[in-house]
């Protein structure tokens, strides 16, 4: 999981990059089925294809659970986006750090006290990285807050699928499902135009192919074997990489307080793996 995040970090440059030419919708309509055509491969190259006790409405119904939650996710953060300035987005979305523990006392799976204190930490980093002394409640902002429940849902969903479910197949199901819907509510809202996606190719290819086909993919495989809020901090250092991910291609600085920032999330990240097992 901690390289989804990586991918994730620096994908955030190229999901701005790419809805300066298309709608938020077919953005995300094409990169989800592109994320699906690329695990095609590993159907073959890790056999086998279909594994022993498949049973095909069961799969269904897990595709579809996992793929609401994540066409919501992905729908609202792309919508706040367009809104919202860069700092705000990444801050917001990534209060599932918090939100995943507080969903799991009404779930009643209470998380302990590290992850509580990782946690707090983690946002504690993630806010001296993110925002600064203008930071101001927008439209954009209201939507990346909603897409942090939804995401935060998507990892308590995955955290119940990911271990009954082959996680090629999971991945596969869910990115078609979001790719699908996406590309007919764009054609719906939206106009589509070949000059656009060709304009926007590289963003899309990046968002596609990298932070769906192989960052979202660890993710399902990730959660098979962790929590929900284990799962929550540790992609929360998406914001660490793509604060240096602005560093090193947008040539953005980073302060001493974003350098605080990045160090209390990594702590914060680490204090909340001490003594996972004696969670349950």
């Amino acid at each position: 999981m901690l390289g989804a995040a990586f991918i994730w970090g620096f994908a955030f440059v190229a999901q701005r990059q790419g809805m300066v030419f298309v709608g938020p919708l077919t953005f995300n309509g094409i990169r989800f089925l592109l994320g699906a055509l690329v695990l095609i491969p590993a159907f073959w190259l890790l056999r086998p294809a279909i594994p022993s006790g498949f049973h095909l409405r069961p799969y269904l119904f897990a595709s579809i659970m996992a793929g609401i939650a994540l066409f919501v996710a992905s729908t609202f953060q792309q919508l706040g986006m367009m809104y919202t300035t860069a700092g705000n987005g990444g801050f917001i979305t990534s209060l599932y750090i918090i939100f995943v523990p507080v969903f799991g006392i009404f779930r009643k799976q209470p998380s302990s006290r590290l992850i509580w204190l990782g946690a707090g930490i983690a946002f504690t980093g993630l806010y001296l990285l993110s925002i600064d002394s203008n930071f101001q409640m927008q439209t954009g902002d209201i939507l990346v807050f909603i897409s942090a429940v939804f995401w935060a849902m998507h990892l308590i969903i995955l955290s119940y699928l990911s271990p009954m479910h082959d996680f090629r197949l999971l991945a596969f199901g869910q990115f078609l499902f979001t790719g699908i819907l996406s590309l007919i509510l764009a054609f719906i809202l939206e106009t589509p135009q070949t000059e656009s996606i060709g304009a926007a190719m590289m963003p899309i290819l990046y968002a596609g192919v990298i932070s769906v086909g192989i960052g979202f993919t660890l993710q399902v495989l990730g959660q098979k074997h962790a929590r929900a809020d284990h799962s929550a901090l540790i992609l929360s250092l998406e914001a660490v990489f793509a604060a240096i991910g602005g560093w090193l291609i947008l040539d953005e600085s980073m302060d001493s307080k974003g350098l605080i920032g990045c160090a209390l999330m990594l702590t914060g990240v680490i204090i909340s793996q001490l003594k996972v097992k004696s969670v349950k």
